[in-house]
């Protein structure tokens, strides 16, 4: 039977699929403009944040409303918990691409430094990430998340690889210090895109199948 909660449910899913839809775009704009030095991709970044911003407040009022009015148990419990929970890690990867682009606009006026192609490998993989964690969140598929948290290796691998590589650089060119602190600084914010895919694919997990897999329990248990 179709109720009130399950339409209030529908409403919450579709704003939460906005949000992830603003959020991917902002995270792959944030990289292409520091890849070419566009301040226009930038700058859009820094000005659609306010409609992330405006959609978390949506949700979290919206998911407090159903919890004190509908009283929901059970599955519809958890999803909505797990639509509260995911918006916090879509605001914060926002956030990221707003410190990503930031940085962007920085260093658009000063020579280029060699690592576009890090970059652009690195951010590829934090934003398949997201999309992988927001489609199993879009169909309930639990192993899509679950492949989520699997490849977060992979841009930690990424992560500590362009961190030596860039502090190598900056020990041997040290006009680059203050640019090279900066390309730093980036990529230790898209490291941090890819943590915060992986909270939205542990969600999906205790949405689905109500089992925490934030310390890796349920892998030891597969």
């Amino acid at each position: 039977m179709y109720t009130h909660l399950h339409e209030e449910i529908e409403t919450l899913k579709l704003k939460v699929l906005k949000m992830v839809a603003l959020t991917e775009a902002a995270v792959e704009k944030s990289i292409k403009a520091y890849v070419n030095k566009d301040l226009y991709l930038a700058e859009e970044v820094q000005d659609g944040d306010v409609e992330v911003n405006r959609l978390e407040v949506e949700i979290d009022e919206l998911g407090l409303r159903l919890l004190a009015l509908e009283q929901p148990v059970a599955g519809d419990l958890r999803f909505i918990l797990g639509c509260m929970r995911i918006s916090v890690d879509l605001e914060r990867i926002a956030d990221e691409a707003v410190n990503i682009a930031e940085r962007s606009i920085m260093l658009s006026s000063r020579p280029a430094l060699p690592f576009q192609d890090n970059v652009r490998e690195m951010g590829g993989k934090a934003l398949a990430m997201l999309r992988h964690a927001a489609q199993a969140f879009a169909s309930g598929n639990v192993e899509e998340a679950l492949e989520v948290c699997k490849l977060d290796n992979e841009v930690d691998v990424l992560n500590h690889k362009n961190m030596r590589e860039v502090i190598e650089y900056m020990i041997h060119e040290t006009p680059a210090i203050e640019r090279s602190v900066h390309t730093i600084i980036l990529i230790r914010r898209i490291e941090r895109i890819g943590d915060l895919a992986t909270n939205i694919a542990e969600s999906v997990v205790f949405i689905t199948q109500g089992v925490n897999i934030k310390h890796k329990v349920y892998f030891d248990e597969r």
